[in-house]
């Protein structure tokens, strides 16, 4: 009579790299923290300015939930690249399967500041033209496309009060 052979032990099904998992509260915090700080300044956070804006003790800390972050899919960071954190959206055109090209951080630095003379110009002008108002509108929509989320976002905020002082002008004798 030959010995029973016990079956080998089934493995847990690996899940696949990609898949995005929830984020604990702190991490959602923290997303939270760079998404606003994107949206009001223009630019990535260092990781000194989420640990003071979080209130954590030290910088470790914050670097091992960005990783974790980006390992979950949630944050994505441009390596060799200081304040190139963004959170990581699935756009409907990566699912389509059209390859965007990623901007440099040079690149983006002076993208976004010739935004900003654009900006700088109309606001400083003692009445804003509708045409004006449609170039800074195509920037904003230019910087969304090519992937400059935070900063489009802090001109949008920006372009709002240029529409309310255009309106202004137009009802003022």
């Amino acid at each position: 009579m030959e010995p029973k052979v016990a079956p080998p032990a089934k493995k847990p099904a690996a899940r696949p790299a990609k898949e995005s998992i929830r984020p604990t509260k702190k991490q959602h915090e923290l997303l939270a923290f760079i998404e606003d700080f994107i949206a009001q300044k223009g630019y990535s956070p260092s990781y000194r300015e989420i640990m003071k804006g979080l209130n954590y003790t030290s910088v470790a800390t914050v670097a091992l939930h960005i990783d974790n972050l980006i390992k979950r899919g949630h944050l994505k960071k441009r390596e060799r690249s200081a304040r190139s954190l963004e959170p990581a959206k699935t756009a409907p055109t990566a699912e389509a399967g059209i390859v965007t090209k990623q901007l440099k951080a040079s690149e983006e630095k002076w993208l976004v500041g010739k935004v900003e003379l654009f900006f700088k110009n109309v606001e400083r002008s003692p009445r804003v033209v509708e045409k004006e108002l449609d170039q800074l509108y195509v920037l904003c929509g230019a910087l969304k496309v090519l992937g400059v989320e935070g900063a489009a976002q802090a001109f949008i905020a920006r372009l709002s009060e240029l529409k309310k002082k255009a309106k202004d002008n137009q009802y003022s004798v």
